[in-house]
Order: structure tokens, then sequence, then C-alpha cells
């Protein structure tokens, strides 16, 4: 599995049928690739819920986002697999196949809710605007392989 974890003000997604919006926290874009399994899932969510990424009083990153209160949108995106070393367009072989991909995802954002963190996602394998509002910016990838950061 592969996450752009991004520290925000706020985070919205929308498209025809839904509109979801969060306030300070974490904006996921998840990427689940061939392979991957609920041990990733599990690894990555406890890593990201204790992530120390948020200000202390001193301006350190010293708080996580349970200690901030925040909120979490989560975001499946396939293109984190794109292979892009040759020609020009990508090619997705390396990304999980939808079902299980979004069997998958859910177990995550399940895994994250399992911390008392909010978590609003948006609608797995469609179209949608995502608006981000990132915070410093705070910008990081988690990945895991075999159930392990790495």
């Amino acid at each position: 599995m592969k996450i752009v974890v991004q520290r925000v003000r706020s985070a919205s997604v929308k498209n025809h049928q839904i509109e979801r919006t969060i306030q300070q926290g974490f904006c996921l874009l998840v990427g689940i690739g061939e392979g991957d399994t609920q041990a990733d899932a599990e690894v990555l969510a406890k890593k990201i819920a204790n992530a120390r990424i948020f200000e202390d009083e001193n301006e350190k990153l010293n708080l996580n986002i349970q200690q901030m209160k925040g909120e979490i949108l989560s975001i499946s995106q396939f293109t984190l697999y794109a292979d892009v070393r040759k020609g020009n367009r990508p090619g997705f072989t390396k990304a999980m196949a939808p079902d299980q991909a979004n069997e998958l995802y859910e177990y995550f954002n399940d895994q994250l809710r399992a911390f008392q963190i909010p978590v609003e996602t948006g609608e797995f394998g469609t179209d949608m605007l995502v608006n981000i509002q990132n915070d410093g910016p705070v910008t990081m990838i988690y990945e895991s392989v075999d159930g392990k950061v790495v």
C-alpha cells in the first residue's frame, strides 16, 4: 500500500452524488497494489493514527491527529501505482483489481476509525473533484510491503 498523507486545514471531495468535507486533519490518497493485505492496512492505519506531525505549543511536530481532535478524508487513488518507466502513457497493472481494492480500502478506513478518528471517504471508482488546503505544507508518503512499513 502507498498512502500520501497531507496535513490539511480543510479538504473536500465531491462528484455528482456526494460531497464530503473535513476541517483540520489529514487528506489521505490511498493506493492499493497487487499483493497488499489486511496486515498492510493495519500497520499503516496505526502508523498514520500515531504520526506526530501537528505542532505543539513550541511549534515542534509533536502531536498526533487524535490529540488535535482532527478528521481524515480518505480518497482511493489507484494512480499511485502508475508505471511510468516506458513511453508516455502510464500503466496500472500493479494496482489491485477494483473489487478487491475497494474491500481493502474499506478495511483500512475501518482500522482508522478504530482509533476513534472521524473518517470521511470519497466514492470508490468514480471521477471526483478534490479540494485540499494543505497546512504547512506537510506531505509524507507512507508505504507498506508484507505488513511492514518501508
